[in-house]
């Protein structure tokens, strides 16, 4: 037996002692888990699971064990999610902290920030939140205003940001803030943590046409943030910025699969329950085309993904490719979704609409919010020509 194959008799093994068996069954939204310090568990296992996941280091398996990590190369951590995938796993913790945040710690903070941050981002006792956007400052990020004064010992930050997800939950915020404003725009800026129980920091929810707010308004009124929670060097903020809006691409790109992102709905059996079947298959020739056509691409999707981590792929320039393709593939799975469900894909109320039709509609709703999220579409085409095709300007 190769010691891979030992390692993942000993992953199944672990999973199927410590998985409890609410985690093998298909995830409903009240029940996802995004920890932090004030983390409510509509399902006690969920809390259950975190904890064995966290302890294990298993949340974010290849990041170091000295950190809290679980310290798997690159084979054992595909084996982890395999086997994962095999018994239905449930995410353990869905983290902007792992996604975003703990690879550009990895690669640009010191020490003890390594070792103050990373584990309490592991183990999902601290939920964190991105303040990039501001008003005027979404595509043209680089012309950010909210500023942070040198006062010795400590920043003292002032301004606002925009679009900030999850914000009135999280307790630590990842911020661009401006602390060179005579320098160019992209050479002034550096990235700051600060803690959102910090007096001075204030959010308000941003209602959005799908009936749910996961975004906020970010405030800023003189607050002091330590000096020792700048990552990187001062006024050098824009090439870790830079650096997670990759990562945070790549983790986008993910919506463009099946159950990525969404109601979780399956656009197969909602084609069935809506147009029947025919011997087992979607009755409708032309949607039955269409969608066969996307499970396609899909799969190819899938495996493209897949090869660019097997062949050790990086956060780069190509992340742009996986959030452009994905967030409009994710588009496309749920228009066919509506059309599969003619009348009752419009639903917004109680009235003559399941619970499943209202989530799929505002879900179909959410897609658009996607391809805006980390960069919009067209944004993502013009990194693609320029740093992926080298096209001239």
């Amino acid at each position: 037996m190769s010691d891979l194959e030992a390692f993942r008799e000993e992953v199944s093994e672990w999973l199927e002692e410590n998985c409890p068996p609410s985690m093998r069954t298909p995830l409903v939204p009240e029940e996802e888990v995004w920890g932090g310090r004030n983390a409510q568990y509509v399902n006690p296992e969920s809390k259950l699971w975190l904890e064995r996941m966290g302890a294990k280091g298993w949340t974010a398996p290849n990041i170091p064990t000295e950190y809290g990590g679980g310290g798997l190369d690159r084979d054992q951590t595909k084996v982890l999610h395999q086997e994962l995938y095999k018994i239905k796993a449930r995410p353990a913790l869905n983290s902007f902290g792992i996604w975003m945040l703990a690879p550009c710690i990895i690669e640009f903070g010191n020490e003890e920030q390594k070792r103050e941050h990373l584990p309490k981002i592991i183990k999902g006792e601290i939920r964190w939140c991105q303040g990039y956007s501001e008003p005027g400052s979404g595509s043209d990020l680089a012309s950010l205003s909210t500023k942070a004064e040198d006062m010795g010992d400590h920043y003292l930050v002032n301004g606002q940001k925009v679009w900030t997800s999850y914000a009135d939950k999280a307790d630590w915020i990842f911020a661009l803030v401006r602390t060179g404003p005579q320098e160019p725009k992209h050479s002034g800026i550096s990235f700051l943590l600060i803690d959102m129980a910090s007096e001075g920091v204030s959010t308000k929810p941003i209602t959005l046409i799908s009936g749910k707010s996961p975004f906020c308004e970010t405030f800023f009124d003189d607050v002091k943030a330590p000096k020792e929670n700048l990552v990187g060097v001062e006024n050098s903020g824009w090439t870790i910025a830079k650096k997670l809006l990759q990562h945070e691409r790549n983790f986008i790109s993910n919506f463009g699969l099946a159950g990525g992102g969404g109601s979780g709905a399956d656009v197969v059996s909602i084609a069935k329950k809506y147009l029947g079947e025919d011997n087992g298959k979607i009755a409708h020739p032309s949607h039955r085309d269409n969608i066969t056509l996307h499970k396609m691409k899909e799969h190819a999707f899938g495996l493209t993904l897949q090869r660019s981590g097997d062949e050790g792929g990086k956060a780069s320039a190509a992340s742009s490719m996986f959030k452009y393709y994905g967030t409009e593939h994710n588009k496309d799975r749920y228009e066919l979704m509506i059309s599969s469900m003619g009348n009752k894909g419009l639903g917004w109320t109680e009235q003559g609409f399941s619970d499943d039709e209202q989530a799929i509609t505002k879900a179909w709703l959410r897609t658009k919010a996607n391809s805006i999220e980390g960069g919009t579409s067209e944004v993502q085409l013009n990194v693609i020509s320029r740093r992926v095709l080298d096209l001239p300007s």
